[in-house]
């Protein structure tokens, strides 16, 4: 049975009488409310309805219209609107989850530079299960962020240096043992027990560096739709189903300057979200460097960071006259060298100056960036400096 009421109420907008329901749907006057059959709301009377304070009731089971108050109209409103504000509202465990991403960035750590955006999208990526690869020049900070994913979320975590690994079977599969006592016998990897527990955070650092069977393995442990390992190649072989709520979290070098890397094939991106580490500008070098050496120079911070904006700067233009940037890693380290008594140009001979090519004299990718450092060291007499800084300035 049909119990649905429909409350019709008259309005006068701009002179004019108009009919609507609670469901905003209009009415045409002297004609049947819902169809022929049905009863008929005559001009003269709803216009008396309306000089005293009326509404209609039609009944959808009875074919019935009746008068009512005009309350009775806004009781059918508010209850619509109550129903359709229920109705939207999300569950309880969806509203909890956005909440706590909205509010994640208080849990990364000050050592940490990631802005706000990249920040909620990897806890968000995180705690959905979603395949995480995070890119970025050498230094820039991707492992970091990817243990600090796991300490945010407190989950068990497990860690894999792939760049490192010389047999990615026995890493990630295992290997065939003999004893005299048991016989031959498989010992299952650590990833193994890893892919199996639930809500664990697997990283998988220097992917980029691993060998292209450790790529062929993870194929399917990484495919949503598949999701398992097998532990051989033969037919009826078992395979290891991935435990709900597993993230995987990946770094990788991506770029001609890294030549030790491999191409990584696009079916296995595709498995991941990439989130792109950028490098810090020179306000954030300085406070990274005054968080971790709080007791340092302002002046020492702030020569170390130039030094190191420069290059990224000179990184970034057509024709670039150096192969490379110095890394947040070897600001990093190079404030500590000062820290210990130091001073700018011996940590940059340490830390910077091997990590460009001599070859070319003048010239070269080396004394282009040494004349970087000693425009901001502490000079000695003139004849004693190797470069004109005045020089280098107006350059």
């Amino acid at each position: 049975m049909n119990n649905r009421k429909t409350f019709i109420t008259i309005a006068l907008v701009d002179g004019k009488y108009r009919m609507m329901d609670q469901f905003g749907s209009e009415y045409n006057f002297n004609k049947p409310v819902h169809g022929e059959g049905t009863p008929t709301i005559w001009k003269n009377t709803a216009i008396s309805a309306f000089e005293n304070g009326q509404c209609f009731l039609y009944e959808h089971a009875g074919n019935e219209l009746s008068r009512m108050p005009n309350s009775e109209y806004t009781k059918a409103c508010d209850a619509l609107r109550e129903e359709t504000e229920a109705a939207s509202v999300l569950p309880k465990a969806q509203t909890e989850l956005m909440m706590f991403i909205d509010n994640s960035y208080d849990l990364k750590p000050e050592i940490l530079k990631m802005d706000q955006l990249r920040w909620k999208y990897l806890i968000r990526s995180a705690m959905r299960g979603k395949n995480i690869m995070m890119t970025g020049p050498a230094g820039c900070g991707k492992t970091m962020a990817a243990k600090s994913i796991v300490n945010a979320l407190d989950r068990p975590d497990f860690y894999f240096n792939l760049g490192a690994t010389q047999d990615p079977r026995a890493t990630l599969i295992g290997n065939t043992h003999f004893s005299k006592a048991e016989g031959t016998y498989f010992s299952e990897a650590l990833f193994v027990q890893a892919i199996q527990t639930e809500n664990a955070v697997i990283l998988l650092d220097e992917l980029s560096r691993a060998h292209p069977e450790a790529h062929n393995i993870l194929m399917t442990v990484l495919d949503e739709g598949q999701r398992y390992l097998r532990l051989d190649e033969k037919d009826g072989a078992p395979t290891i189903k991935v435990a709900p709520g597993v993230t995987f979290i990946a770094t990788a070098n991506i770029g001609n300057e890294y030549t030790a890397t491999r191409v990584l094939d696009r079916a296995l991106l595709d498995r991941f979200t990439i989130i792109e580490m950028e490098t810090l500008d020179a306000e954030d070098e300085r406070s990274l460097l005054t968080y971790l050496y709080p007791l340092l120079d302002s002046n020492s911070i702030f020569n170390i960071s130039e030094v190191v904006a420069a290059t990224r700067k000179e990184m970034r233009t057509e024709t670039p006259r150096i192969s490379t940037h110095v890394s947040t890693r070897a600001s990093v380290e190079m404030a500590g060298l000062i820290y210990d008594g130091f001073n700018l140009e011996e940590a940059a001979e340490v830390m910077i100056y091997p990590q460009y090519d001599a070859a070319g004299g003048l010239d070269s990718e080396r004394t282009f960036v040494k004349q970087l450092v000693q425009k901001y060291a502490d000079s000695q007499a003139g004849e004693e400096e190797l470069f004109n800084v005045d020089d280098i300035e107006k350059e």
